[in-house]
């Protein structure tokens, strides 16, 4: 992104809760000072009684609360900063709305194969040009009335939601997205960047992250 020239940086948001740095990750969008957007998973993580609707397991309810070990209470009020829904103004009057499930609610899913009439009522009532949602984990591009909707991928767990297998496969790359604008003309550009698992296992390791051998092999299944 700095060879890039980005000049502004938004967060999708679940940023925080599952991977081997927390305080790290914190400290790092403080650096940024990027705006960031509510997940679910954030809001777990402050509040394990909260309202999101994926069931969690035992080992992901051992995981946030070594998270939250990691955490200082102002690194918690910073997440807590985490707003469901913001617009960013591009200039030349067009507007990005930002959100993480759908403005409605966090925990909304919306896939390539989510049937129209879904996409209508959930994101049909946004004013805005483009807008920009999360939570699936998956990088995708699609038209709802007059505005265009994206979803940039995920930076730190990307893998595919819909087929059902015992275990996760992860992919070895962090996904992104690049909107440009020059003279009234606007870009879009999905981004990939590849990991160095072996990296990543270390750093999994030598945290102390409960599960860390399971983290580490969705990252080594191959496909059957």
């Amino acid at each position: 992104m700095r060879k890039a020239g980005v000049k502004k940086v938004i967060c999708l948001g679940d940023a925080i809760q599952g991977g081997p740095q927390p305080a790290e990750t914190v400290q790092r969008l403080r650096e940024l000072a990027c705006p960031v957007v509510m997940g679910n998973a954030d809001a777990w993580l402050l509040d394990e009684k909260g309202d999101t609707k994926e069931e969690t397991t035992t080992p992901q309810r051992e995981v946030r609360s070594w998270t939250l070990s990691k955490l200082a209470s102002d690194d918690l009020s910073f997440i807590r900063t985490f707003r469901s829904t913001m617009t960013v103004p591009l200039g030349s009057g067009t507007r990005l709305f930002c959100f993480h499930g759908s403005p409605r609610s966090y925990d909304d899913v919306l896939l390539p194969e989510t049937p129209n009439r879904t996409w209508e009522r959930l994101l049909g009532a946004a004013d805005a040009d483009l807008m920009a949602g999360g939570h699936t984990h998956a990088q995708q591009l699609r038209r709802v009335g007059r505005a265009l909707f994206f979803n940039p991928g995920s930076i730190g767990l990307v893998y595919d939601v819909r087929p059902r297998r015992p275990q996760i496969r992860a992919y070895p790359w962090a996904e992104y997205a690049f909107l440009s604008q020059e003279r009234g003309r606007l870009g879009l550009e999905f981004r990939r960047a590849p990991y160095e698992v072996d990296l990543l296992a270390r750093a999994v390791h030598k945290s102390g992250r409960p599960y860390g051998d399971t983290l580490v092999a969705e990252y080594k299944l191959r496909d059957e």
